[in-house]
């Protein structure tokens, strides 16, 4: 299960999803907080889903989201190949 990779934009410590709640099947509003004390940023977040990439193996009829372009694909492999995680970034410019 992979996880939300979230850091601060202000002091550059890991944040984490305090609370979150549905809105609809492709919305999710989270609450998010700085794990750093000192600087204990929090905000509110909305998570969306607005593009299918590849179709389910399993479809519900009720799920229709607009299929990807190639525009879109090409810029999600781009950033799965390509980004660097910012926490593993962090972490060994700390080291």
């Amino acid at each position: 299960m992979s996880t939300y990779k979230l850091v601060c934009p202000h002091c550059q410590s890991r944040m984490r999803i305090r609370t979150s709640e549905g809105q609809h099947i492709f919305l999710r509003i989270a609450y998010i907080q700085c794990t750093n004390e000192a600087c204990g940023w929090s905000v509110r977040s909305e998570f969306q889903m607005t593009h299918e990439l590849s179709p389910s193996g399993m479809p519900n009829p009720a799920v229709r989201l607009p299929v990807a372009d190639a525009v879109i694909r090409r810029q999600a492999m781009k950033t799965v190949n390509d980004q660097p995680d910012l926490l593993e970034q962090l972490e060994m410019e700390r080291a």
